[in-house]
C-alpha cells in the first residue's frame, strides 16, 4: 500500500491553502514551525485558526511580516496595496516566512495557533532570485527530501517566469514569491507531506478562475496569471463561476512539482479529509482547498497520466510526414502514428496522433508547427495503466536476443522478443524469422 494525498482544487489552490489543508489533516504547527526555523531567514509570525468559508469549516494559515498579515493585505483596495507593497512586497498570493530562532511559543486562543520567528515584524521583505533561494534551501538543516521537493517546486516556477520574461531560470527575481513568506509556503508544504508520510500526491481538475485582473509588481496581469497558465499546461482544468484568480503561481508550481497522477475520482481508500482556507470569506464557490489522505494498492502508480496531441494534415508529402514522425520521436514522444482520413473539399489527409508525457506538451507542439503545415494542434489529458517492464537477454540456438518482459502485480503478462535482433539472426542463419522469434519466446518463458 502507498500513502496518497489527493488534492481536489474545486476552488483553486495557493500555497497557504495547501499548508492549511495539511494542518487540518493533522500536521502539528509547532513541528512545522521547528522545521521552518532551520532556514536562515528574517523575522516572521506564523498563525493558524479555524474559519468558515461559506458553510465549510477550514484551517487558515497566515504569515505576518513587518506588521502586515497576508489575509489583511489581500483584502486591501488596489491603491492601498500599492502603498503597502513598498514596505511589504506581496504580489497576488500568500507566501511563507521562516525564522531561525528555535524558541517558538505555541499559543492557544479560540482555536488559533501562533508561532513567531526571530525579530518578528522588524525585518523588511527581501527579494531573491532563484539561484539565491536554491542556495538558501540547500545550505539549511532541512531533510534531504524536503530540500529536493521544495527546490523542485521553485525550479518549476523559475522556469515558467523565465519563459515569460525571456531570461534564464537562475536569474529570475521573484518579486511576488521570492520573499520570506513565499519561501515558507514551499518548504512548509514539503515538510508537511513528509510528516504525513505521503508517498505520492495526486490531483483533480484545477479551477483557475476567469476574467478580471490581479495587481502585482509588473502592473495589472490577466486572470489566470501568465505564470499560472505556463505551469498548468497538460493538467486537467475545470471551469467555475468565479471571476477572480483562484489558482496562484505558487499553488500551480507545487502541483507541477509534486503531483504524479491527475484524475477526477481517485482509485484510493480515503482515511481523512482536510480543508485549507483562502482569504476570501464570500464567493460563489467556498474559497477552500480539499485534501484527501488515504492509501492505494501498490499497482496503482502504474495508472499514469499522458497527453494525446492530434492534428489533421492534408497538404504534406509522405517524406515530410516521415520526417515529422522522426522529429517527434527524437523529442521524447512515447508513440506517433498516422491514420488516413477524408477531410473537407473531399481531400484525403492524415491524422497525426502523438502520445507523450505531459511535461513534453509544449515542446511537441512546437515541432508540429515547425515541421508540418498545420495551423492547429488539439490535445487532451488521458489516464493509462502500464505494466512493470524489464528487458532480458536470452541465448537461443541462433544467438542472443533481447526480450521485453511485462508484469502486473508480479505476474507475467507479456513476452516480446525484439524484432530487429530476431531479423538479424534470421538473415545470418538463413532461417525464417518466425522460428527465431519462437525460440526467443520459449527461452524467455523458461527463464522468467
Amino acid at each position: 500500500m502507498k500513502r496518497i494525498l489527493f488534492l481536489d482544487p474545486f476552488a483553486g489552490l495557493s500555497g497557504d491553502m495547501f499548508v492549511g489543508a495539511l494542518l487540518d489533516l493533522g500536521v502539528d504547527l509547532a513541528r512545522l514551525a521547528h522545521e521552518i526555523s532551520k532556514l536562515e531567514l528574517g523575522g516572521y509570525h506564523l498563525s493558524s485558526k479555524r474559519v468558515f468559508r461559506g458553510a465549510m469549516s477550514a484551517i487558515k494559515f497566515d504569515v505576518e511580516i513587518a506588521g502586515i498579515l497576508q489575509s489583511e493585505f489581500d483584502a486591501k483596495p488596489s491603491d492601498e496595496k500599492s502603498a503597502a507593497s513598498e514596505q511589504h512586497s506581496h504580489g497576488h498570493e500568500h507566501g511563507d516566512g521562516h525564522g531561525h530562532d528555535h524558541g517558538h511559543e505555541h499559543g492557544h486562543d479560540h482555536g488559533a495557533h501562533d508561532h513567531s520567528g526571530a525579530h518578528a515584524g522588524t525585518a523588511p521583505h527581501p527579494r531573491r532570485n532563484f539561484r539565491e533561494i536554491k542556495t538558501l534551501i540547500q545550505n539549511s538543516r532541512l531533510s534531504d527530501l524536503v530540500k529536493k521537493t521544495s527546490i523542485a517546486a521553485f525550479q518549476k516556477l523559475a522556469e515558467a517566469e523565465g519563459r515569460i520574461h525571456a531570461m534564464p531560470p537562475d536569474d529570475v527575481a521573484f518579486h511576488e514569491v521570492g520573499a520570506i513568506d513565499s519561501i515558507i509556503d514551499f518548504v512548509a508544504v514539503c515538510a508537511g507531506l513528509e510528516m504525513l508520510n505521503v508517498d505520492e500526491v495526486w490531483c483533480g481538475p484545477i479551477a483557475l478562475g476567469r476574467g478580471g485582473f490581479v495587481t502585482c509588481d509588473h502592473g495589472l496581469m490577466p486572470v489566470p496569471a501568465p505564470a499560472t497558465l505556463e505551469l498548468v499546461k497538460g493538467m486537467p482544468l475545470r471551469d467555475t463561476p468565479v471571476e477572480k484568480e483562484l489558482t496562484t503561481p505558487t499553488g500551480a508550481a507545487l502541483v507541477a512539482a509534486l503531483a504524479t497522477t491527475f484524475c477526477a475520482v481517485p482509485p484510493m481508500r480515503s482515511e481523512k479529509i482536510g480543508y485549507g482556507a483562502g482569504s476570501r470569506e464570500k464567493q460563489a464557490v467556498p474559497n477552500v482547498l480539499r485534501a484527501v489522505l488515504g492509501s492505494a494498492e501498490v499497482s496503482t502508480p502504474n495508472a499514469g497520466t499522458i497527453v494525446e496531441l492530434r492534428a489533421n494534415i492534408d497538404d504534406a508529402t509522405p517524406e515530410a510526414l516521415g520526417y515529422l514522425m522522426e522529429a517527434l520521436f527524437a523529442a521524447g514522444a512515447l508513440d506517433v502514428f498516422f491514420t488516413p482520413i477524408q477531410m473537407k473539399k473531399n481531400r484525403p489527409g492524415t491524422l497525426v496522433t502523438v502520445l507523450a508525457e505531459p511535461k513534453l506538451l509544449d515542446a511537441l507542439a512546437d515541432i508540429f508547427f515547425k515541421e508540418s503545415p498545420t495551423f492547429g494542434v488539439r490535445y487532451e489529458t488521458l489516464q493509462r495503466f502500464t505494466l512493470d517492464r524489464e528487458t532480458l537477454e536470452v541465448e537461443t540456438r541462433f544467438g542472443k536476443v533481447r526480450v521485453k518482459i511485462g508484469r502486473r502485480n508480479g505476474a507475467l503478462c507479456s513476452v516480446h522478443p525484439e524484432f530487429d535482433d530476431c531479423r538479424a539472426l534470421a538473415m545470418q542463419s538463413n532461417t525464417p524469422v518466425r522460428e527465431v522469434i519462437a525460440a526467443a519466446y520459449e527461452k524467455a518463458r523458461q527463464g522468467r
